[in-house]
């Protein structure tokens, strides 16, 4: 059972319950009060009868009704009935006479002490009839039955009853549609929950959103939730599928960098064992001098290639300890004398420009916290990725100084590159296609370098130029005036 259909059935059960309970009540209190008065009437009227001397004992005691009496109760519509359970006489009424009637009169045995009232149907006329007991020196001689017609009010109350019976299924056929009307219109925005849902979970599409327009109540609230949800279910989807794509591109590039180095040592392998092989070398027409020579540059290219799938590995540990959650070691450290060394020991790397030290003074009272040989690592993977792009002009280091952080700018005359790449330098083994097996290099250092900046707190600014060149500077939080001993 759907919860509309539950909603329903339970509002449509608490109004029935309150609509009986309410009729019942109605009807009770009009019964009451109608027959009541009725009741009154006759009590009063009986009074009257007893405390007016009505009553005359004669010869016999015979008991009769005052005329004048008599007169009043057929004014009044009453009908008076008066047995004497001594001589077995009962006097009537006069509208009795008219009326051949007769109440039926009770075994002297059973007649209470006090008034009582009962209901008496003569000849499909209803009555409701006063019963008062006549005593004589503590003997009950006679007893006084007056009885009023009460047709009209049992009309009244049958009527009464009929409309109220008509009422409560009109009501109830009237609030269980329109309860299952608000109940449908309510749960509308659920069931558009539900159909988002069912979109999502059939497809593949985690944009859809629930359009609400009511006011910010429960249900507001909820599909605002759901909507909330949605979202950030999409941006974990996203996050995840792109990362899925990074990692197939990673193991792809990953198979690829590794194959070419692997392919250079087996041959080179293949061709050495073939050559130093019984009878091979005589067959290559090679003098000891030239299989010398020959061999020595099969080894050359064998070092190079395992140095370079060395350099490959280490870049490979170090982003699988950054995909980790890997935290760095950190210390305040002098950034005027890391940079110093970064830039004596450059100076010695391989290169076909001139390395320029520009103006350092910006670092010089400024300190980070962090560790040494990382900044190291990332200083050099930037002038090293200079170096390889610039083949003519220079690769010049600077400082800057922006309030509380320094920067350290790296610029080259080299090819630069097109703005639509920045985005995706930092990307694991991304390079320019023109460069991809041209320049040397993994394809890793500005991925290992963009961790190392975060794990610094810090961020790193590109400007670039296509055929002019490139500018990197990496800003990093520092003290100022407050050099570590």
């Amino acid at each position: 059972m759907s919860i509309r259909i539950r909603l329903t059935a339970w509002y449509t059960g608490i109004l029935a319950v309150t609509l009986i309970l309410f009729s019942a009540s109605i009807y009770g209190l009009v019964r009451y009060n109608t027959y009541q008065e009725v009741k009154n009437r006759l009590e009063d009227q009986a009074n009257r009868i007893i405390s007016s001397q009505g009553f005359s004992i004669t010869q016999g005691l015979d008991l009769t009704l005052n005329p004048k009496q008599a007169e009043r109760l057929e004014y009044v519509q009453l009908y008076a009935q008066i047995h004497n359970y001594v001589n077995g006489f009962t006097r009537y009424s006069q509208n009795m006479l008219d009326q051949q009637m007769e109440f039926p009169i009770p075994d002297p045995q059973t007649i209470p002490e006090q008034i009582v009232f009962q209901n008496v149907t003569l000849e499909d006329n209803s009555f409701l009839m006063c019963q008062v007991p006549v005593y004589l020196n503590n003997n009950l001689i006679a007893i006084l039955q007056l009885a009023a017609y009460t047709g009209a009010e049992d009309r009244l109350m049958e009527r009464m009853k009929s409309v109220l019976i008509f009422g409560f299924f009109i009501t109830i056929v009237i609030a269980s549609t329109l309860g299952l009307f608000l109940a449908r219109k309510s749960m509308t925005p659920i069931e558009k929950v539900i159909q988002a849902a069912n979109g999502i979970q059939t497809g593949n599409d985690l944009s859809v959103r629930i359009d609400y327009d009511g006011p910010n109540d429960e249900i507001g609230q909820l599909i605002g939730t759901v909507n909330g949800m949605l979202s950030r279910t999409e941006g974990f989807y996203n996050e995840l599928d792109d990362a899925y794509k990074a990692q197939r591109r990673f193991v792809s590039d990953a198979s690829h960098e590794l194959r070419t180095p692997l392919t250079t040592i087996r041959g080179n392998v293949d061709l050495l064992k073939k050559i130093w092989s019984d009878g091979d070398a005589g067959h290559l027409h090679l003098d000891e001098e030239s299989l010398k020579k020959f061999s020595i540059e099969a080894v050359d290219d064998i070092a190079g290639e395992s140095q370079r799938m060395s350099r490959l590995v280490n870049d490979l540990l170090s982003l699988a300890r950054a995909d980790a959650g890997h935290t760095l070691s950190k210390e305040p450290l002098a950034l005027s004398t890391l940079i110093e060394e970064v830039v004596r020991r450059a100076q010695f790397l391989p290169r076909q420009v001139d390395w320029v030290q520009g103006d350092l003074d910006a670092v010089q009272d400024a300190s980070v916290l962090g560790s040494k040989d990382y900044l190291q690592q990332m200083l050099f993977i930037f002038i090293e990725n200079a170096f390889k792009y610039t083949s003519e002009g220079s690769v010049m280091m600077d400082a800057v100084r922006s309030g509380d952080q320094v920067g350290i700018r790296i610029v080259d005359t080299g090819i630069g590159m097109d703005r639509s790449e920045v985005p995706l330098i930092f990307e694991r083994f991304y390079r320019a296609d023109p460069s991809r097996g041209v320049t040397q290099g993994t394809g890793l250092g500005l991925s290992i370098a963009q961790w190392i900046i975060d794990e610094h707190d810090g961020s790193v600014e590109v400007m670039t130029k296509l055929g002019v060149g490139t500018t990197f500077i990496i800003w990093l939080p520092a003290t100022f005036n407050a050099l570590p001993e």
